[in-house]
C-alpha cells in the first residue's frame, strides 16, 4: 500500500496546531502559541494568514522536515455556507470566500487559505474535512422566533462527530443507531444532538452558554440598548460578543488554567463565574435531550477544558440523570482531519467540490 505524508493544519483562536502523518502515524505534533500581543496588531482574523503561514513554515524547517515531503495538506473547515459532511477539496472559490465574505470571522478560516497556499506551490492537493459549516439541521430546528434571522449550523462539528464515532465504536456500536449529545469545551463552546447518524440540531457559540472568549446567549432587549447607547462601535460591539466576552468579560483572561487557579486561591467571584459556566453547558445538554425526547444513549464532553476536573464534575452533576456521560478530553481534530484525507488519498471516499451554488 502508498505511504501518504499529509500535514493537518488547525487554527485556534490562540494558536495553530499541526501535525505531520505518515498514514495513520503521527510522527510530528505542535501547538504553536500566539500571544495577545502578537494578534492584537491584526485589525481582522483574516490579517492574520501571513503571520500564521509563515509561523507554520518556520517550524517545519526548523525542525527539519521538507514540504516537498508532503502527499496532501488537510485543514479544518470554516466558516462557509452551508456544506456537507465529509472531504471538500480547497479551491479559489473556498478561499475567495473565506478571505473575504465568511459567515463570521473565526480563526478556522485561516486553515484552508493558508494550505491553499502552501499547496499550490507544492503542485499537491488540500482538502477540508468536516467542516464547522456542515449543515444536517431537521426543518424545525432552523426556525429562530424572528423571520429575518435563521438558526444555523456552526459548531465544532469535527471534533464533536470523531468523539461521537469513536465512543460508539467503543461500546460496540453503530454512530447511526444512536442519540448523542456532544458538547465542545474550548475558546468558544458548542453542543450538539447527533441523532441516528445525522446532527439534526446545535446550540451554537453564539446562542448558548459563554465561553472563554465568548458572550453566548445574552438577553436581547440589554443588548440591543448596549449597542444603541453611542459608547461602542459595531466592530467593539461584535468584539464583545466574540474575542472578550465569557471568562476575559468577568476575569480578564481566556485561560480556563488561570481562572483554577484563581478559585484554588480562594477568588469566590472568579469561582461563582466559572460555575456560571459550567451551569449553563448542562442547560444547553438539557435543552437538546428534549429534542430526542429524552432519549439520549450517552452525553460526550470534549475539547480542551474537558481536561478540567473542577468544570466536567460540575457539569456531569446537572446533567448525569439524563444519559451516561463519557469524558473525552482534548481534541481530537488533527487526527480526524488526517484519516479524512487519507481515505481521499486511497480512494475510498470521494471529496466535494466547492462552488457558490452551495450559499
Amino acid at each position: 500500500m502508498k505511504d501518504y505524508t499529509i500535514l493537518a493544519i488547525n487554527p485556534g483562536s490562540t494558536s495553530t496546531k499541526i501535525a505531520i502523518y505518515i498514514n495513520e502515524k503521527e510522527v510530528f505534533v505542535n501547538n504553536i502559541v500566539h500571544s495577545s500581543e502578537e494578534l492584537e496588531q491584526f485589525e481582522t482574523i483574516s490579517c492574520q494568514y501571513e503571520f500564521r503561514k509563515n509561523a507554520i513554515i518556520d517550524l517545519l524547517n526548523n525542525e527539519g522536515y521538507k514540504l516537498s515531503d508532503l502527499s496532501a495538506i488537510v485543514a479544518r473547515g470554516g466558516l462557509l455556507p452551508p456544506v456537507k459532511s465529509g472531504a471538500y477539496i480547497i479551491n479559489e472559490a473556498m478561499v475567495e470566500r473565506l478571505k473575504n465574505r465568511p459567515i463570521a470571522e473565526h480563526a478556522s478560516n485561516l486553515a484552508a487559505i493558508i494550505s491553499y497556499d502552501i499547496a499550490n506551490q507544492l503542485d499537491i492537493p488540500a482538502y477540508i474535512y468536516d467542516s464547522i459549516a456542515v449543515d444536517e439541521l431537521e426543518d424545525v430546528a432552523r426556525i429562530s422566533g424572528m423571520k429575518d434571522i435563521e438558526r444555523e449550523s456552526l459548531t465544532h462539528m469535527l471534533n464533536m462527530r470523531a468523539a461521537a464515532i469513536k465512543c460508539a465504536n467503543d461500546k460496540g456500536k453503530e454512530y447511526k443507531d444512536l442519540n448523542i449529545i456532544t458538547v465542545h469545551l474550548g475558546g468558544g463552546i458548542s453542543l450538539a444532538i447527533h441523532s441516528k447518524g445525522k446532527v439534526i440540531d446545535v446550540i451554537t457559540d453564539d446562542e448558548g452558554p459563554f465561553s472563554p472568549e465568548r458572550a453566548g446567549r445574552v438577553p436581547c432587549r440589554k443588548l440591543i440598548d448596549l449597542c444603541y447607547s453611542g459608547k461602542y462601535t459595531k466592530r467593539e460591539m461584535k468584539k464583545k460578543l466574540r474575542g472578550k466576552g465569557g471568562l476575559i468579560s468577568y476575569l480578564s483572561t481566556n485561560s480556563a488554567l488561570e481562572v483554577e487557579k484563581k478559585i484554588a486561591n480562594g477568588d469566590e467571584n472568579a469561582k461563582l463565574v466559572y460555575s456560571a459556566m459550567a451551569y449553563q453547558i448542562a442547560k444547553g445538554i438539557g435543552e437538546l435531550a428534549t429534542v430526542v425526547e429524552g432519549e439520549v444513549d450517552f452525553i460526550i464532553i470534549t475539547g480542551g477544558i474537558a481536561h478540567s476536573k473542577f468544570m466536567t464534575s460540575q457539569i456531569s452533576n446537572r446533567v448525569k440523570f439524563i444519559a451516561p456521560v463519557i469524558i473525552v478530553p482534548g481534541e481530537n481534530e488533527l487526527q480526524s482531519l488526517t484519516l479524512g484525507a487519507l481515505r481521499v488519498l486511497r480512494g475510498v471516499e470521494q471529496p466535494h467540490i466547492y462552488t457558490e451554488r452551495e450559499i
